[in-house]
């Protein structure tokens, strides 16, 4: 048994697969509330890369029946990854990296541009490419259709998004397996559209708590009961929004490879290998013989047989794995290596010079508007790995030579 029990005298236990791994204080008592909720399925699960979250905590899975928590998926829903497997090996890179970078951030919108929106963000479209046009004419009528019943979704970033990549811990990156073989791998979700579907929800949720006198420990943990039209609809919009969120990242990986493309000089095939996966979402799954919600605030699906993927942070490797099918974890793996600074305790406690000394090998951005993803400011990844062995199994290991940070 690689798991913990944590109790709490009123909640559900909580199963932690965190041995050699610290945990705050404050997310473990986050984890109790969250498991008093009245709703909860048999126990929560948590994650080796777990810390603080709000409403609910980043690397837990929260099983529940006949209700769901808007606050624990997130606004950033249906967030994840996708990495695809080049015929390309290492020798095949330009010598200097700097051309590779240099055209992947021109070929995906990054960033954000403070104070401005829309077309004039320069993390959004100015004028959305084809490809993006396509995917977006085959989402349109299911979102005006959640935009009739909430026209405030409606006044939200989409197709002017579809393809770009964010800001913080969002990424592409180009890297070697240990065979010396190219991946490209990114990290992005649902972006402004998302991000204003899951304010909307969550904000809703708790004016229906309001409304019912239902008082709760933290407003965050604002629920949906199953049966009511909030509930129905939230579903419907969540779950666009997790497709959105897979369809941004295809057509991320498309640009970024058309992008390498350009500057690599040898024909290439890519998609040898891909993956593609949320680990900010909400899904209908059967455990223990019972239809139930599973949340995974910061996980990734692991059922037996199924590939996922746990990054590490700028500096360190990553990893696609193969799920063993834990029942146990509601067959969840952790999404990465989870914080154990703040963005604002990063900046004011890792000096450019250390930053820059764990980031030597790759060919990245050098200035402080990075130094809140320093590699320092993360678990170190081989312990969440270690934490987590009867989750998943290692099918490659990566590590980065290119990093697109916004």
């Amino acid at each position: 048994m690689n798991f913990e029990v944590m109790k709490s005298e009123t909640g559900s236990p909580i199963k932690m697969w965190t041995k050699g791994v610290q945990v705050e204080d404050k997310a473990r008592e986050q984890l109790r509330l969250t498991s008093e909720m009245p709703f909860i399925f048999r126990h929560m699960a948590v994650m080796p890369d777990v810390h603080v979250g709000i409403g609910s905590t980043v690397g837990s899975v929260i099983p529940t029946k006949d209700a769901i928590i808007p606050a624990a998926v997130g606004v950033d829903i249906g967030c994840g990854m996708m990495a695809v497997r080049t015929s390309l090996t290492a020798n095949d890179l330009p010598d200097t990296l700097t051309s590779l970078r240099s055209a992947i951030e021109k070929a995906v919108p990054h960033g954000r541009t403070s104070g401005r929106g829309g077309r004039r963000d320069k993390g959004a479209w100015g004028s959305a490419p084809k490809s993006a046009e396509d995917v977006w004419t085959g989402m349109k009528p299911a979102f005006d259709a959640i935009v009739e019943r909430h026209p405030a979704i409606g006044r939200s970033n989409n197709l002017n998004h579809l393809g770009t990549l964010g800001t913080g811990n969002h990424f592409i990156e180009v890297c070697l397996d240990e065979a010396d073989r190219v991946w490209f791998m990114l990290h992005s979700g649902s972006r402004g559209v998302g991000n204003r579907i899951g304010s909307y929800f969550i904000e809703l949720a708790k004016k229906d708590m309001r409304q019912w006198f239902i008082n709760l420990p933290d407003e965050n943990l604002s629920y949906f009961p199953e049966g009511t039209d909030h509930f129905h609809d939230y579903v419907a919009a969540v779950e666009w929004a997790q497709n959105f969120a897979a369809a941004n990242r295809t057509v991320m990986m498309a640009n970024t490879i058309a992008a390498a493309r350009s500057v690599i000089d040898k024909p290439f095939e890519a998609e040898m290998e891909a993956v593609n996966c949320h680990h900010n979402y909400v899904t209908r799954e059967t455990h223990f013989g019972e239809d139930i919600f599973v949340t995974r605030k910061g996980a990734v699906r692991a059922a037996a047989g199924v590939l996922g993927i746990i990054p590490g942070s700028m500096g360190a490797r990553s990893y696609i794995v193969r799920g063993l099918g834990n029942e146990e974890s509601f067959c969840s793996c952790s999404h990465g290596a989870g914080r154990v600074m703040s963005r604002t305790q990063a900046k004011k406690e890792v000096s450019m010079e250390s930053h820059l000394a764990a980031v030597s090998h790759v060919e990245c951005r050098r200035d402080e508007g990075v130094l809140d993803e320093t590699p320092a400011a993360y678990k170190p990844i081989d312990d969440v790995m270690a934490a987590q062995k009867d989750l998943v199994e290692i099918v490659h290991t990566l590590r980065q030579v290119v990093c697109v940070k916004g």
